[in-house]
Formats: C-alpha cells, sequence, structure tokens
C-alpha cells in the first residue's frame, strides 16, 4: 500500500529586496534582480533573459510575499526552507522573511524553516573569469557565532506557530554540516554546542529540536557507499536527518548537459542513500539549473569554476513532471525513510532552477507539483 503523501518543501532564495550590505557591495537600492535583468543567451539555443511573470517585485513587502504563500499553497507546497545568513555577528538577506513573510496575512496557510547558510559570501552577482570567487563575507563559524546565530533563530522565528515541525520538534537545518564540525572544534566539541542548542530551546518553552544536516559527507567512492563512516559522523554529532539540496552530475558536457540525463542520475540514488547510510533521508529534485546569469556577460562563457557552469537544457514543466512521478514514486515506498519532499528551489531566478511563473511557461511548474501531488490535507 502506497504511504501517504509527505509534505512537499521548497527552498527559497531571499535576494530580491534591498539589503544593506548589497548596498556596500553593488551600490544604493541593489536587488539580485538587476542580475536576472542583465541576462542574456550564451550559446545558440540558449533561453534568457528569464523574465517572471508577476514582474520585478520586492519579495519585503508582506503583499508580494502572501501572493506566493497562495501561489504555493493553491499548486501543493506545503511550506518554504529559507536559505539564512548570520556573518559579522548578524543576519543577513532576512527582510523577506522578517518584513514579508512573516507579516503576510495568510501566513497561516504556510510553514517555514530556515537553513543556516554557513558558506562565504562570494561575489558572483556577477562572477568574472578573472576574478574568481573572491569573498565579501566570511562563512566561519566558531562556537560564540554559533550561539548568537542560533539564539537570533529561537527569538525571532521559533516561536511562530508557522515555523514548522517534524513530529513535533522544530526544523533547523546547516547546510555544510562537515565545515561546521569541522570549524566547531570536531564531532565531540560540536555535539556538546548541538546539545546546549537544544537545551536552549527547551528551556525557551519550545519543545524540541530536530537537527538537519545537508552536506554531511555521503559519497560512492568506487561504486560502493562510505557508510561506516559517515554514520559515525552523523551519530556522533547527534543529527536527527539529512536532506538533498543541489544535484551533482557525471556528465562533463558543456555548455548545455540535457536535464533528463542528470534527473535520472540523482534520482536513481534515492534509494541507495535511503538504504545505505542510517540517517533518515529527504531528496530534493531541481527545476533545473543555470547560473549563467550570474556571470559577467560580456566575458566569454567557458568552462570554469561556479558560476561558469554547464546549463541544463529541455528542463521544461513537462520534464520536471515526469521526474516528480518518480520522485513520487520513491517517496510512497518502503524505502523512503525521511519525511518531506524537497524542491529546489522557489525562485532561484539567477540559478534557473525556479517554480515561480515566468513569460516563458507561466504556472507551468507549479501546475507540475499540483498535478503529481495534488494539494495538501494537512
Amino acid at each position: 500500500m502506497p504511504r501517504k503523501r509527505p509534505p512537499i518543501l521548497a527552498y527559497y532564495f531571499p535576494n530580491w529586496h534591498v539589503d544593506p550590505r548589497n548596498e556596500t557591495w553593488h551600490g544604493p537600492g541593489w536587488t539580485e534582480w538587476n542580475v536576472a535583468k542583465c541576462a542574456t543567451p550564451r550559446f545558440a539555443g540558449h533561453r534568457q533573459p528569464k523574465i517572471p511573470l508577476w514582474g520585478y517585485e520586492d519579495e519585503a513587502d508582506p503583499v508580494v510575499m502572501a501572493k506566493k504563500i497562495d501561489a504555493a499553497a493553491d499548486h501543493g507546497i506545503d511550506g518554504f526552507i529559507f536559505d539564512w545568513y548570520y556573518y559579522d555577528d548578524a543576519p543577513y538577506r532576512q527582510r523577506c522573511l522578517e518584513e514579508g513573510l512573516m507579516r503576510a496575512a495568510n501566513l497561516a496557510r504556510t510553514k517555514f524553516a530556515v537553513m543556516l547558510c554557513n558558506h562565504d559570501a562570494i561575489q558572483a552577482h556577477p562572477g568574472s573569469l578573472a576574478f574568481p570567487r573572491p569573498v565579501l563575507a566570511s562563512g566561519e563559524f566558531n562556537a560564540e557565532l554559533f550561539r548568537h546565530a542560533t539564539q537570533y533563530c529561537i527569538d525571532h522565528y521559533f516561536a511562530n506557530p508557522s515555523y514548522l515541525r517534524i513530529d513535533g520538534k522544530l526544523f533547523f537545518s546547516i547546510y555544510l554540516m562537515q565545515k561546521m564540525v569541522k570549524e566547531l572544534g570536531g564531532p565531540a566539541a560540536a555535539r556538546a554546542i548541538f546539545d546546549e542548542f537544544r537545551e536552549r530551546v527547551r528551556k525557551a518553552g519550545l519543545g524540541e529540536l530536530h537537527l538537519n544536516g545537508i552536506y554531511a559527507g555521503c559519497k560512492y567512492l568506487e561504486g560502493k557507499p562510505n557508510s561506516a563512516e559517515v554514520d559515525e559522523f552523523t551519530a556522533a554529532i547527534g543529527l536527527d536527518s539529512h536532506s538533498g539540496h543541489s544535484w551533482s552530475w557525471t556528465r562533463k558536457d558543456f555548455p548545455a548537459l540535457d536535464y533528463g540525463v542528470v534527473a535520472e542520475e540523482n534520482i536513481a540514488k534515492f534509494p541507495l542513500i535511503s538504504k545505505d547510510f542510517a540517517l533518515p533521508y529527504n531528496p530534493s529534485v531541481m527545476v533545473g539549473w543555470d547560473s549563467s546569469p550570474r556571470t559577467v556577460q560580456s566575458e566569454s562563457y567557458v568552462k570554469s569554476s561556479y558560476p561558469f557552469l554547464a546549463v541544463f537544457t529541455d528542463s521544461t514543466p513537462a520534464r520536471f513532471e515526469e521526474y516528480l512521478r518518480k520522485a513520487k514514486a520513491f517517496v510512497e515506498s518502503d524505502s523512503f525513510t525521511g519525511d518531506f519532499l524537497a524542491i529546489h528551489s522557489f525562485n532561484e531566478w539567477t540559478e534557473g532552477t525556479c517554480l515561480e511563473p515566468d513569460e516563458e511557461y507561466g504556472y507551468g511548474y507549479l501546475e507540475a507539483i499540483r498535478n503529481v501531488f495534488g494539494i495538501s490535507r494537512g
């Protein structure tokens, strides 16, 4: 008998509103819409620019976020996992969440959670071949900074009735888990810091914490899983689950790579990761991939480091729906060990993985989710 429909959660990238740091780096009034507007075709058949059907809106406006909440809920998306940043002992890009989504009149229609993105802020808006990946703000953490960042979440987000809970526990994700643990002093030291975080959540009267990791080290070396190593690591730090995010691919095609080839390669891993590693696993389906808007448009588009990467071609709503159906078969099978299916992403316009409606396909990607999963009844 098929399992119950799991929640469908979409990653959300909040860089479409004015932020003081962005203004320092890019100038007054800057948002990532400036990058999206400059996108051009970089090779024959390349479909750029992508133009939002709703226009270039300010996501820190609660009316704008209310429209996004309705669109998501009406098409089967149960919540958002926000990319959340903390640099120089202060949050970054948080106005979308705090002033937009959390003040939306229809907030009760959705759930939200945060994923602590502990990578460096790099100059990739746009990035240049001449100056690859210069660091604008360090994503390095220590114990004190981790306490400050997580206390901010306790004080500002966790008590909200719409904050996402898994089996009654507050969901909190860390993007680069291995990096975080190393910076906190190794598994034993990190476990003590994570346990102290859990205790602060309890003392705030908020119950228990569900700690999730994205990149926790799962690999297949010579076709064999490194499960013993990863299971020992994740057990030592007390991790509750791990989740998929961006897909990886082995094909070297450039500048174009067929979406279906990558989708098949990654969806085939779902049962393997669930079987070979001890932690519950929440897989992710990508809408597409095209980071070319984040490159200097006057430079040649050649294979290099991010953002000069291959572009997925033929990532249409119909193809997306095809692979959603395969993901549905997996998450409704006995092989599924996780709690939700993630979609990457709701609005990564300049990385080409975006559910929001555009002028070419309208609501097609959102409709694909509703066609496959229907609308959650809670």
